[in-house]
């Protein structure tokens, strides 16, 4: 996606870092051990939120890369679309459990759109010292940042 500004970048790194933080707090409710119970019903932590919280965050990095021509950009949108429909399936349910967020966090589409989120990250987040430009546009670098 060319022509990225540094407002884009920091909504990037913010929906990113929801959902990694998420991700942990669901590692933490699954290990738990909570019975199927209704939220309402159910003293907190609730795990409903995060898990729209992930959702949300998962649908801003989806619009923020959808018109890239980039192809790892397109990879993560497509990471993304698949984890997605795990996260709104989990938060259908009626009833949460320990050992329903236990399997979502096994989920392959889940940790896939993880690492996704720590290597485009790392690759975007200026080093020390360094300023995030974005590239001046060649195919290669279409959607990617680079030290200035």
């Amino acid at each position: 996606m060319e022509g990225k500004r540094l407002s884009d970048l920091k909504n990037l790194e913010q929906d990113i870092d929801t959902i990694e933080s998420g991700y942990e707090f669901l590692l933490a409710y699954a290990a738990q051990g909570r019975p199927p119970h209704v939220e309402a019903e159910h003293p907190t932590p609730h795990v409903g939120p995060t898990l729209k919280d992930m959702l949300a965050a998962m649908n801003n990095v989806t619009s923020a890369l959808a018109g890239s021509d980039h192809e790892y950009e397109q990879v993560i949108v497509e990471d993304i679309r698949k984890a997605s429909a795990a996260l709104q399936f989990v938060i259908d349910q009626p009833k949460m459990s320990s050992e329903l967020i236990d399997n979502l966090n096994a989920s392959i589409h889940l940790r896939a759109v993880l690492t996704d989120c720590f290597l485009y990250s790392e690759v975007f987040r200026p080093s020390a010292g360094e300023t995030a430009e974005p590239t001046d546009g060649d195919t290669k670098g279409k959607g990617m940042w680079t030290e200035a």
